[in-house]
């Protein structure tokens, strides 16, 4: 399901018409025949029309920020691209999303690869690049066969390629010399990262890059690179063909536009909702059916399990980077996983850092060794085994790595273990003094035989 709400807009029911989204649902909606009925690559021809600067100039002042995570403001990443030095220059779409809980992007490419190659297209005039690439998580193969049909479309199109007989046939004197390689990785959650995914892209083991230098001075094959999430990319063209104030009619003030949001869990419906940055969860539990019935919201990420977890409290912080900031976590990727009241907190924590420790590198010594020693600790606290001073042990811990790991994964796993023990610690002492987790029936009596019971907090 997708929706898009201007800002201001108090009714969730007030719908606009999608953006990214729009033509989802029609038949074949990722071939170039459905895009080009959809005012496909028009975005491209006005960007064509305007020196590089230019484009560059509009996207930063639509205020268009980085879908992948970090939320960076995308014409200032472009501006960094240095000009005039001799080296050639590469755009890098990053489409491995691996976020617990993210599933915008792969859903996008599956649906409307040709808003993405278009906004490669507009990117690669705006940076002078002739050579872009898409990293694409390699599990996820029906989506990279999409892609590569929708690569060979735009280039039997005219739109990717060389040579002036291309431009002839569009009519588009100022279409760029552009070569896109699709590359499938081979499945790592350190490839997110921008620098470890410019490694594997080399050819080599991918871990993160000591930085500076930064990709926009030494990237890819040591020359200047952009690195771009694919919803990032993607947005670009609407901007350009509707214009920087339509863009900013939408989301917050420091954090305009639309945007993917990806709600899963314990709801009536999950799926990707578009919507304004700003926009709070309950408005979009709303339009979802709200948590599955006979129950209510416990907990929730964000933007994955890697942002601080937040609480039923915070159900109308506005989703954006101001917002969700100033409550203590992070907007991430938007990945909205919410959790009823029959979860066990210190069982979803325990595995999201299983999970952090299976997918470390293992470059640096902070998270290397201090997952492990997380997920031993919340293994013997879910089982019983732990003491009271074991809490305090999981807070050092996760303070040791918190900062201090070579890139921003450590961070992720810290995250939820400092925002569990400030909302959830009695849960976890009651798994300590309990001899077990108080949500198992097996080894609790916590659980009553009335479903409908309220002693958890359950909806009657």
């Amino acid at each position: 399901m997708t929706v898009t709400v201007e800002r201001g807009e108090s009714s969730p029911e007030k719908l606009l018409a999608p953006v990214l989204s729009s033509f989802w649902d029609q038949p074949k909606s990722w071939t170039l025949d459905t895009y080009l009925r959809h005012e496909g690559y028009e975005g491209m021809r006005k960007a064509l029309a305007m020196p590089p600067d230019d484009v560059i100039a509009l996207v930063k002042d639509a205020g268009l920020r980085g879908r992948g995570g970090a939320g960076f403001p995308t014409g200032m990443k472009w501006q960094f691209i240095p000009q005039g030095d001799g080296k050639p220059h590469y755009l890098v779409v990053n489409a491995d999303e691996s976020e617990p809980g993210t599933c915008k992007d792969i859903p996008l490419l599956f649906a409307n690869p040709h808003a993405l190659i278009e906004g490669m297209i507009i990117a690669c005039h705006a940076i002078r690049s002739e050579h872009a690439f898409i990293y694409l998580r390699g599990e996820v193969v029906p989506v990279l066969r999409r892609l590569h049909e929708a690569v060979r479309e735009a280039y039997e199109a005219g739109y990717l390629g060389t040579g002036d007989a291309r431009r002839r046939k569009l009519g588009l004197d100022g279409l760029p010399d552009l070569d896109i390689t699709v590359h499938a990785g081979a499945g790592a959650y350190i490839c997110g990262e921008e620098t470890a995914l410019l490694d594997s892209l080399e050819g080599r083991r991918g871990q993160p890059r000591l930085r500076p230098p930064f990709p926009a001075v030494a990237g890819l094959y040591a020359c200047p690179t952009v690195v771009n999430n694919v919803e990032s990319i993607a947005s670009v063209p609407a901007i350009l063909h509707k214009g920087k104030e339509w863009f900013r009619s939408m989301g917050s003030e420091k954090s305009p536009g639309f945007t993917l949001y990806s709600l899963s869990g314990h709801v009536a419906n999950p799926g990707q909702y578009e919507g304004p940055l700003g926009i709070t969860l309950r408005q979009l539990l709303d339009m979802s059916g709200g948590i599955r019935p006979g129950h209510r919201l416990k907990f929730w990420t964000p933007g994955g399990s890697s942002t601080p977890l937040l609480t039923e409290e915070h159900l109308d912080v506005p989703l954006d980077y101001e917002g969700v900031g100033a409550a203590g976590s992070m907007l991430g990727t938007k990945a909205l996983q919410c959790f009823d009241e029959t979860t066990c907190v210190v069982r979803a924590v325990t595995r999201w850092t299983e999970f952090y420790a299976h997918e470390s590198c293992g470059k640096c010594t902070p998270c290397r060794e201090g997952t492990y020693w997380l997920v031993q600790l919340l293994r013997d606290i879910e089982a019983g085994k732990g003491r009271m001073e074991d809490l305090e042990k999981l807070a050092d811990i996760a303070d040791n790595i918190n900062g201090k790991s070579f890139c921003a994964l450590g961070d992720g796993a810290a995250s939820p273990i400092f925002s569990s023990l400030k909302y959830f610690k009695e849960e976890y002492q009651q798994h300590i003094t309990g001899g077990g987790c108080p949500f198992d029936p097996a080894k609790s009596t916590v659980w009553a035989d009335d479903p409908s019971s309220t002693h958890l907090g359950v909806n009657a």
